[in-house]
């Protein structure tokens, strides 16, 4: 590698075309100008200028080497100015959250990004014990956790709640459910949706509940988008986080039922300890505090 300062006394030199006015633009001496001049061309190998008389001309080596120096210092200063620029409205930032939390946070990041020409903001909907992993590999800048990390070097922030929701068609009567009422119905299961069973329905059916493998399954979808479509054409019932249910485009065809004993999922905004926020990832980070507001409200 040039020795960079070697290589700026150079490129000033070949600017100046003079080792006086070098030396005087450098703040060094004429024979300390000179000096740098020969442990270059012999860091190089090869002559960079040709004498003639008191004045000199670049060889074709100087001036490949005299270009390199500009180009040198040109990608320095726009460093300098990147670093100093710190722009809400530029670079990348990495979201990861669950499938259902993306579906409402997503049309608020595209809404910035319409604003943000170069603003790059990648949305990863992956399991929550995958977040805290790539948060820590630098896969993730941001995650929403449904609880607090433990890890030292995570941080987080309790950003609010989101209820977990027994999702109906908006025509269900508005009778008390039996555990019977929706066996009869079925259930729309998914990846997480078992699990939703045994907080929630567990809760409210005591006494009936034999745990969510006794479930007359209806149907199993995917897809986290797909969900409620089953349950908006009066097919059976599901059970959703309220970010899922609330991002459904037919949400006027669902409703949730009432239930005696709620339950909520918290969230958490997390990051890697220690780490500098940059102003894009405040920007994003505000967005994301806003939806979870919305949610905890419901």
């Amino acid at each position: 590698m040039l020795n960079a300062q070697w290589l700026e006394t150079f490129t000033v030199l070949s600017e100046t075309g003079h080792f006086t006015r070098a030396a005087d633009r450098l703040g060094m001496t004429q024979p300390g100008v000179s000096q740098h001049l020969r442990k270059l061309e012999a860091q190089l190998g090869q002559p960079l200028i040709s004498r003639h008389g008191k004045g000199f001309e670049l060889t074709s080596a100087g001036e490949a080497v005299a270009a390199m120096g500009l180009a040198r210092r040109a990608e320095e200063r726009a460093l300098r100015e990147g670093l100093r620029a710190d722009d809400p409205e530029a670079g990348e930032v990495v979201v990861a959250c669950s499938g259902s939390f993306a579906l409402l946070l997503h049309p608020v990041l595209l809404a910035r990004m319409r604003g943000a020409p170069r603003l790059v903001l990648r949305l990863i909907a992956t399991p929550q014990e995958d977040i805290p992993a790539g948060l820590l590999e630098g896969r993730f800048d941001l995650g929403v956790l449904g609880h607090a990390p433990t890890h030292p070097r995570l941080d987080a922030q309790r950003i609010g709640r989101e209820e977990l929701c027994l999702v109906l068609p908006a025509e269900a009567p508005e009778t008390p459910l039996r555990l019977a009422d929706l066996d009869a119905r079925g259930f729309i299961g998914h990846p997480d949706g078992f699990g939703h069973a045994d907080e929630l329905l567990a809760a409210n059916f005591p006494e009936e509940f034999a745990g969510a493998d006794r479930l007359r399954l209806r149907a199993f979808v995917n897809q986290i988008g797909q969900i409620c479509a089953p349950v908006a054409e009066g097919i059976g019932y599901t059970l959703l986080p309220r970010s899922g249910v609330d991002a459904f485009p037919a949400r006027e065809k669902l409703c949730v039922a009432p239930l005696p004993r709620r339950c909520h999922h918290e969230l958490w905004l997390a990051g890697r300890r220690g780490r500098e926020m940059p102003a894009r990832f405040t920007s994003v980070a505000q967005d994301i505090r806003a939806v979870a507001a919305r949610l905890d409200a419901d």
